[in-house]
């Protein structure tokens, strides 16, 4: 039976972690609403060319699902990678997102100068090769998750592809030659182009519009000039 002391300690712990496990949430419902959705068109497909049809559990193994998956991930992992670096160096004056460039800011502090008496965390107080590397592990993170994303989007496409060729008779291709295809290209780039609008929109968007509330807006009165959140 759960304690009136635990059930405090649940609550308090689904407010802290409520922003984390909304989107994972939403993430699990739409990755299975893809898969189920994929399973069906691959099977109309099937259908067309006069081939079987194939079950749930085989169909998450087939090019077609890992390449729907991965090539979303890709375009996901650069934006916030990119992100992630861009406004390390870069500004927009009255933009929620960007760092204020006429002022000190806390992001670009030496943590070597860090109180260590204070909860800091241990790399902190490790220093040396180990604090560089953790000065850049938000980065590193989208950056290894990219190139895993871009490496299975590449299997996945070059099996995909390559189903597809047999289907019409014609020879498979290597994962090099694919890779040289328009296709895999194509669609990288249609998700690219949208990640990097997305961004950009709500950069310059922010300068003059609100939510209050909301810790990606500027408080409702701060003036369009002010820079950062």
């Amino acid at each position: 039976m759960m304690t009136a002391g635990t059930g405090r300690a649940v609550r308090r712990w689904l407010r802290d972690n409520g922003l984390f496990l909304a989107n994972f949430g939403l993430f699990a419902v739409f990755l299975v609403g893809l898969a189920l959705t994929g399973w069906h068109a691959y099977n109309g497909n099937q259908a067309e060319h006069q081939q079987a049809a194939v079950g749930l559990w085989r169909y998450l193994h087939t090019g077609d699902f890992v390449e729907a998956v991965f090539e979303n991930w890709e375009s996901e992992f650069l934006q916030m990678g990119s992100y992630v670096l861009l406004t390390a160096y870069l500004f927009q004056r009255g933009s929620a997102e960007s760092k204020d460039p006429d002022q000190p800011n806390p992001q670009d502090a030496n943590a070597e100068d860090a109180d260590k008496r204070r909860d800091v965390p241990w790399p902190v107080r490790r220093g040396g090769w180990v604090l560089k590397l953790y000065e850049n592990s938000l980065l590193l993170f989208f950056v290894v998750m990219f190139l895993l994303s871009f490496v299975l989007h590449a299997l996945g496409g070059a099996a995909a592809y390559n189903e597809d060729q047999q289907a019409h008779g014609e020879a498979a291709v290597s994962l090099g030659k694919f890779l040289q295809t328009a296709q895999f290209w194509d669609q990288s780039m249609q998700n690219w182009q949208s990640e990097f609008l997305a961004v950009a929109s709500i950069v310059l968007v922010s300068v003059w519009l609100r939510q209050r509330g909301s810790a990606e807006s500027k408080p409702v009165a701060a003036p369009h000039s002010e820079t950062g959140a």
